[in-house]
């Protein structure tokens, strides 16, 4: 068993940081420079690795180590990566068997303004993903989005923030609907019902960001023309959108009951739909389905961006960087960290900073299972307060490419955190004060 390396002030330690800053400068100026957010990622993932190994080698270090620690970052890696992909093919059929045309014409139809679809598709963002996950929701609604109206910024871009913040705040208050939420559950930080407390405080903060971001959402109604034709999902959809239930419901089996990864079961899924559509174009006469073609759809670009700053972070973690924030624990107090660790997880991905607090296991205290409530909702809905915080917004930002973007989220981001000082201090009244939660439970 190897002890945590301390290579920060070595010239691989130092190197390796001024390459993920510069790395996620050119991720975060995306608009600027017109690079694509995946490129910068996965040069700054792949070569802090490069550097450590020749560090190893030409320090006559043991290889060994770094190879077990490079293939235990691979499987997280994988998990994630292979999850993604199914979860976006499956959105890809849903999109080709009209799924979206059909929800989108149904809400039209109905005359809903602008500012009544921005409040519907949030709303079933917030209640969805506890049961789907963040990003899946967001993907599919942000695809509803679009449908609705592709070309109205006025419209689109509080939708798209609206959508990813419902969707990190419903995703925080279940096991299932964020994957640190579901590192945390796994380590047994706590317990099922446990999480469920959280609900007040994710719901309100996001209702606040949501009832702020409405002011700035036009009058009147999308675009409809009453001649349109009616869109009807088409053979095969309403099977396929089956199919994706089941193959969210095997993900957990798979996790919960048969101790295999989440991914398994999603992979499992997309077996399962592969087999379908050759059943389809077995039995169908005319209509002829391609699998392939929507794997091909998926944006593998957010699936390398993912690999790439997954990749670096676990760079710096393997360097000793992450241990650096887990010792300020004993320093300031569990709650003012824990609230830290909302802000740091905008900056730098959730899942490995959630990874880095549970690795140290700090201590959190005599009301020890408040605070790792408190800071499961800061690193979900932390991650909503910069569009690539999460994977929810990262999703999107590939989803509305050129709408959705790192500016035009910061322009509002203000509503943001707003919403995630309200969910603190609801947090504090419930928890601390009326002692109403994981500390009530835990006495």
């Amino acid at each position: 068993m190897h002890e945590q390396m301390h290579l920060t002030t070595t010239w691989v330690g130092i190197l390796s940081l001024i390459i993920f800053i510069v790395g996620y400068y050119f991720i975060a100026t995306e608009d600027k420079y017109h690079i694509n957010k995946a490129k910068p990622a996965l040069l700054a993932g792949t070569g802090i690795f490069m550097l450590i190994g020749l560090y190893f080698s030409i320090n006559g270090l043991d290889g060994h180590y770094l190879e077990e620690e490079v293939q235990k970052l691979i499987v997280e890696i994988a998990g994630i990566f292979f999850f993604l992909m199914v979860a976006m093919t499956y959105i890809e059929a849903m999109i080709d068997r009209g799924v979206f045309s059909a929800l989108r014409y149904r809400l039209v139809s109905k005359g809903y303004t602008y500012k009544k679809l921005f409040w519907v598709t949030g709303l079933l963002a917030f209640f969805i993903s506890p049961v789907a996950d963040n990003l899946t929701t967001a993907l599919i609604l942000s695809t509803v989005l679009l449908t609705i109206d592709r070309e109205n910024k006025q419209f689109l871009v509080p939708g798209a923030i609206n959508i990813v913040v419902a969707a990190n705040a419903g995703g925080a208050w279940s096991p299932f609907g964020d994957i640190t939420t579901l590192m945390v559950w796994v380590d047994g930080k706590g317990d099922f019902t446990e999480f469920l407390f959280l609900f007040p405080a994710a719901f309100l903060g996001w209702f606040l960001t949501a009832f702020l971001l409405s002011r700035y959402v036009p009058e009147g109604e999308p675009p409809f023309n009453a001649d349109e034709e009616k869109a009807e999902i088409q053979e095969g959809g309403k099977q396929i959108i089956g199919l994706f239930a089941l193959t969210i419901a095997l993900a957990v089996l798979s996790h919960q009951v048969l101790h295999l990864p989440a991914m398994w079961g999603m992979m499992f899924g997309l077996a399962l739909l592969k087999i379908y559509v050759y059943y389809i174009n077995q039995n169908s006469g005319p209509t002829q389905l391609n699998a392939f073609s929507w794997i091909a759809k998926i944006e593998n670009d957010t699936l390398l961006f993912f690999f790439g700053i997954l990749a670096a972070v676990g760079g710096l973690h393997f360097l000793g960087f992450l241990e650096y924030f887990t010792a300020l624990y004993n320093e300031f107090g569990a709650t003012a960290v824990n609230i830290g660790v909302g802000f740091l997880s905008a900056v730098v991905d959730n899942v490995p900073v959630m990874s880095a607090v549970l690795k140290a296991d700090p201590n959190m205290g005599a009301d020890a299972q408040s605070q790792w409530m408190l800071v499961t909702m800061t690193a979900g809905v932390g991650g909503s307060l910069i569009s690539f915080g999460s994977a929810a917004g990262v999703g999107v930002m590939g989803k509305m490419h050129g709408i959705y973007t790192f500016a035009s989220h910061m322009k509002y981001a203000w509503t943001v955190l707003l919403g995630y000082i309200v969910s603190i201090i609801i947090w504090y009244v419930q928890f601390e004060l009326l002692h109403i939660g994981a500390h009530h439970l835990a006495k």
